[in-house]
Formats: structure tokens, C-alpha cells, sequence
């Protein structure tokens, strides 16, 4: 209940997105290799940007 009203931050944002299109180039890499790839980039492009935030900080 304390945590209701807590701020979700933009690396905390960006980890959770970066988890998902991991998982998801996983499962696509057993179906189709070229999707599976897509979604690889755009993870490692996710994770350029949480590494921009954490220098800032």
C-alpha cells in the first residue's frame, strides 16, 4: 500500500522495456531469426540509453 503512490523512474522504465524485448528476441530466435534480431537491436539501443543515464547521475 506505500508503494501506491511511488514514482516509476526513467531507468527503472527503460530496464523493465529492455527485459521484455530480451525475452522476446529469445522466443523469436527458436521461430524467425531476422525478428529475433530486430528486437535484439532494439534492446542493446535500450540499454545505450540506460548506460546515458546512469553517467549523468
Amino acid at each position: 500500500m506505500f508503494g501506491l503512490f511511488k514514482k516509476v523512474t526513467e531507468k527503472e522504465k527503460l530496464t523493465n522495456l529492455y527485459r521484455k524485448k530480451k525475452e522476446l528476441a529469445y522466443k523469436l530466435s527458436k521461430i524467425n531469426r531476422k525478428d529475433s534480431d530486430k528486437a535484439e537491436k532494439e534492446a542493446n539501443d535500450i540499454l545505450v540509453k540506460i548506460n546515458k543515464l546512469e553517467e549523468k547521475q
